[in-house]
Parts: C-alpha cells; sequence; structure tokens
C-alpha cells in the first residue's frame, strides 16, 4: 500500500481503477478484475488507487464513519484480485477542488504513468460532478489515457449491490448470512481480547471481551451469532453477543465471544470474528435462569450451524 505524495511517481505504464471500494464487495470485484484483464493484455501494471478515509469525513466533522474494511483489508481483498500496487489518496480539501481533467493530468498521468482508465459504469470524480464517462473519454484523448467503462450487462442483477445496501443489511438487521453472497466472503471483525467483567464466566459461558482495531469498522446489529473465531491461525467454533447486556442493566456496548472448548486465557492476543449466522436479537431476562437456558439453546444452535459451515 502506498500513500501517494508529490514526491512519489510511478514510472512503469499502469493501468487504473478508482474508488472508495469499501468492503470490495462483488460489484467491485467485477469491475477490478476487468481492470487486471486489460492490464494483462496491454502489458500494462494493474494498480487500484483510493482514499484514506470516506469523502463525507471531510465535509462534515460530526460523521461517524462505519465502514466494512480497513485500510489494511481493503489492501488485501484488491491484491487477491490482482491488483499489484494499491494507491491511496490523502482525501484534503485540494484533492476534492480538482476538475477530472486536472485530477487526470497531475495524479493519474504525471504521478502514476496510467495509460488506461477503467472506470465503474456510473462513476464520477473531480469537484463537477455534472461531468460523466463522456467528458472523461474526450480528457483522456488529449492525455494519452484510454478510458473505458464497466459493463453494467457484467453485473449480477440478483441483489443491488452496494456499500450501502451492504452497511444496512449488517446494522439495521445484523443479516451476516447475505454477506457470502454481496461480499463473497464471510464478514469479519478482528480487535484484541481484552479484560471484562467475567459476567460471562459465573453464568458458566466464559467469554472473551473482543476491542476492535478500528473504532470506525461496522459492527453488526445487537444480538446474539454464530461466529467462528480466529486466534493465532487456529479456527474455533463460537457464539457472540453484541450488546449492552440488558438484563444486568449493562449502559455500553460489549463484545463477547464465547469459544465452545477451553482454550485458556486469551487476553492480550488477536482475534478475528467471522459471522455465519444471527441466532436473535439481544433481549432482556427476568432471570439469572431464564438467560443461562437461552444460552445452552444459543449454543446448541451454534453448534449445528457451524457443523454444516465446513
Amino acid at each position: 500500500m502506498m500513500i501517494l505524495s508529490p514526491e512519489i511517481h510511478l514510472s512503469t505504464p499502469s493501468a487504473a481503477t478508482i474508488g472508495c471500494f469499501d468492503g470490495v464487495h462483488r460489484g467491485h470485484q467485477m469491475l477490478v478484475k476487468m481492470m487486471v484483464c486489460e492490464a494483462q493484455k496491454r502489458g500494462l501494471k494493474p494498480i487500484a488507487v483510493t482514499f484514506d478515509r470516506l469523502p463525507r469525513q471531510l465535509f462534515d466533522p460530526n460523521f461517524q464513519p462505519q465502514v466494512l474494511s480497513t485500510l489494511e483489508e481493503k489492501e488485501a481483498c484488491l491484491k487477491e484480485l490482482g491488483v499489484e500496487e494499491v494507491i491511496v489518496l490523502p482525501f484534503t480539501h485540494q484533492l476534492a477542488a480538482l476538475s477530472a481533467e486536472t485530477f487526470m493530468r497531475e495524479i493519474l498521468r504525471d504521478q502514476l504513468s496510467v495509460e488506461l482508465l477503467v472506470t465503474g459504469y456510473d462513476h464520477r470524480f473531480g469537484h463537477d460532478r455534472s461531468e460523466g464517462f463522456d467528458d472523461y473519454v474526450r480528457y483522456g484523448q488529449h492525455l494519452d489515457i484510454d478510458v473505458v467503462r464497466g459493463d453494467v450487462a457484467m453485473m449480477d442483477d440478483q441483489m443491488a449491490v452496494s456499500s450501502t445496501v451492504i452497511r444496512q443489511l449488517l446494522a439495521e438487521e445484523g443479516h451476516v448470512e447475505a454477506m457470502p453472497d454481496v461480499l463473497t466472503r464471510r464478514y469479519t471483525l478482528s480487535g484484541h481480547v481484552v479484560s471484562g467483567e467475567h459476567i460471562g464466566h459465573k453464568l458458566g459461558f466464559p467469554t472473551a471481551n473482543l476491542e476492535p482495531d478500528s473504532q470506525e469498522k461496522l459492527i453488526p446489529a445487537s444480538g446474539a451469532y454464530a461466529v467462528w473465531a480466529i486466534v493465532d491461525g487456529q479456527r474455533m467454533p463460537a457464539m457472540m453477543n453484541i450488546g449492552t447486556r440488558p438484563t444486568f442493566e449493562g449502559k455500553q456496548q460489549t463484545l463477547e465471544v464465547h469459544i465452545l472448548k477451553d482454550v485458556g486465557n486469551l487476553y492480550g492476543q488477536k482475534m478475528t470474528v467471522e459471522f455465519v449466522r444471527r441466532l436473535r436479537a439481544e433481549q432482556r431476562f427476568g432471570s439469572r435462569d431464564e438467560l443461562v437456558a437461552q444460552l445452552e439453546s444459543d449454543k446448541k444452535i451454534t453448534e449445528e450451524v457451524l457443523m454444516n459451515d465446513n
């Protein structure tokens, strides 16, 4: 991953596509694969140009981003698709003020040696959003950049795929089951195990309390989930609760992972949670016994779900 500065110049002729690529969902993947394929045909280096933040973060200081992928996760996904270099542009007021033509000349041509630009079928860039694909083609002709558009016919129309739709599925519904369709992979959340209040241990369900590495990464809707917990390369069946623990009058959101086998002390270790199914919404129980009975039921369902997920 390269953070672009005025001093950095790529000398190898390249093919590029541009976008926030949040989540690197199915639509992004089709566009990137098209760019990589065209790059290989023309003997160009395939690169992806993205940004260090969502554009709204620059203009709205109160905006709390809920991203589907961190920069590191985004880079890994893009490179799996064949991208050789991920270029990260600091999204500043100066960058936002550039016209599309100036952006193509000063950034794409002069700094990144772009000879082929593959755009999304409805993607726009530059401060004048009235400009579109035909304008980019015209600018490219003067700059020796061939501009082509991702074919809308390539897009799978079974479900409208966008980062916004995926955020709604996760944040409002906890619909993690849909992620293999829209992301082509499970949704994950990574962090470190920290000390908690040990309530789960007292109930017979000891939990690892997860503190996310990124405060901007979207956390799915409150509730109980069947998940895989990955620690030090080991993938273990687990169930997870996201919420405030209303039965115990909790106020702060917690992320508690109960691994379905004895793994010892995990404090301080890195954990990645891979969401498989939402079991239920968060509930307030009338007694400790009611809660334990529900946890036993959740555990049984989790075992069945994950047994069939291998």
